[in-house]
């Protein structure tokens, strides 16, 4: 059991577990997408989404796990209303296919919730010549978030019902680089440590979600973006270092959430209605938490939207997308 159950001001904690932050929410008539649904506490959200009667989007690198996490949730919960599309999140081409998939389907959006990631693998670039992590961890749901706006707007319009965005950051976001995010030296990879650049695609994640629930406030849109730290929980996505591995298996072993509780806040978020209208926060344990200086800086928080503009459009315009 994890042994944090405090209770904060939303009246959950650390322990609480995805199903019962939803308990007794009926959610028939939703739509959502999750990014990296195929296993850890993305499927959890999958499973507890479909369960809340949400028509769930799986958006999965892998499609044939994707059906198979499909049919599975289908055998405990067979009213579930489930559709898989290829998404490779730390490629713009695929985010592009996905959107003009999504679009020609028709279906409206009311919850987007960005979980895929990967954590601390040795330096390499994205095929968009991005470094890896920052790639998949945000410009990939970066591109998303924006590609998929006008969507999301019309749903809200259209149906009345405020619309979410979810982007899972992490603790770690303040453990990055001394510069914050090093819009300078993204691919440098000299200077490149694993798990500061980790950190830094965590903050800006953070990030992105702090200036994208501004700007919509502004525009009086009735979405709201929130940023989650779920936990540090036993799942894969440490797979491509050893040394997180060793350190998250054996040195936190008691620490470690399940994917029951560490899928919580993200559900929480996308379904509770005690958050409505909440927006621009920063989540740790089903309540709100605080974030490093960084996120809380305009200047700051303005340069990085910018620079993501940039070298998403940039990357666009040099390759034939």
């Amino acid at each position: 059991m994890w042994i944090f159950s405090w209770k904060g001001p939303s009246g959950f904690s650390a322990s609480s577990t995805a199903e019962e932050v939803t308990q007794g929410i009926e959610a028939y008539g939703l739509t959502a997408i999750i990014t990296g649904p195929t296993s850890g506490i993305g499927l959890e959200t999958a499973r507890v989404l479909a369960l809340r009667g949400v028509h769930v989007v799986m958006a999965v690198r892998n499609t044939t796990a994707g059906h198979k996490v499909k049919q599975d949730i289908i055998n405990e919960v067979p009213k579930a209303k489930i559709d898989v599309m290829e998404l490779d999140v730390s490629s713009l081409k695929s985010v592009n296919k996905f959107v003009a998939e999504f679009k020609s389907s028709g279906y409206p959006l009311n919850i987007l919730i960005a979980n895929a990631g990967i954590m601390a693998p040795p330096f390499s670039l994205s095929e968009d010549n991005i470094e890896l992590q920052f790639a998949t961890n945000h410009i990939g749901h970066f591109h998303l978030t924006n590609s998929l706006l006008e969507t999301m707007k019309n749903t809200t319009q259209k149906s009345g019902i405020q619309g979410r965005i979810v982007i899972l950051s992490s603790v770690l976001h303040a453990t990055t680089y001394k510069e914050g995010v090093r819009f300078d030296k993204i691919n440098d990879e000299k200077s490149y440590n694993a798990l500061h650049a980790y950190g830094q695609s965590k903050l800006a994640n953070a990030l992105h979600a702090k200036e994208l629930s501004r700007r919509l406030k502004e525009e009086g849109v009735n979405i709201t973006v929130n940023s989650v730290h779920p936990g540090i929980i036993a799942t894969n996505i440490a797979r491509s270092s050893l040394l997180v591995r060793v350190v998250f298996g054996y040195v936190v072993r008691l620490f470690l959430k399940n994917v029951e509780q560490g899928a919580s806040t993200t559900c929480y978020l996308a379904l509770n209605p005690a958050v409505k209208g909440i927006t621009g926060e920063y989540w740790v344990d089903n309540n709100i938490s605080t974030t490093s200086a960084f996120v809380n800086d305009p200047e700051f928080l303005k340069k990085f939207w910018d620079f993501s503009i940039e070298l998403v459009n940039g990357k666009l315009t040099s390759s034939p997308l």
